[in-house]
């Protein structure tokens, strides 16, 4: 699994005109899923994003997790993410897992997350959404698991 992490100051999704999701301080993360993940992938990708320390901490060193910040975690999925670009001028989307074991394995990642944190949103998988951001920083991580 991929998770691209960005640090915001605030995020939203937005489907057919309608707010799904929306944080103030913390992690957006944009989440693909590629042939062979499982639960297993989920599990240490969720792992990963919640302790990842990319906030700063009174000294300005990146040593707090979102966690530690109180923010906010949105899940947002992005079939694009498991291209292949290394040839060519069009991506190729091979890597990517098929669309029903990308939503079972994205909806799993939401559920485990809410289990183990307050404040997480999520877009919808498969929808067309609008995803506003301010990058805090800028910081942004690509994370495969």
């Amino acid at each position: 699994m991929i998770g691209l992490l960005q640090r915001v100051s605030s995020a939203r999704v937005d489907v057919d005109g309608k707010t799904v999701g929306v944080i103030g301080r913390g992690l957006l993360v944009l989440v693909g899923v590629e042939q062979g993940d499982d639960t297993a992938r989920a599990d240490r990708l969720l792992e990963r994003l919640l302790g990842y320390r990319v906030f700063p901490d009174v000294a300005g060193k990146m040593n707090l997790n979102v966690r530690d910040i109180g923010g906010g975690l949105l899940l947002v999925p992005q079939f694009t993410l498991a291209a292949d670009t290394e040839k060519g001028m069009r991506p190729s989307f091979t890597p990517a897992a098929a669309p029903e074991t990308g939503r079972r394995l994205f909806d799993y990642l939401v559920e485990q997350a809410r289990a183990q944190y307050a404040s997480v949103e999520a877009g919808v998988f498969g929808a067309d959404m609008q995803v506003t951001l301010t990058n805090d920083g800028p910081v942004t991580f690509w994370l495969k698991v």
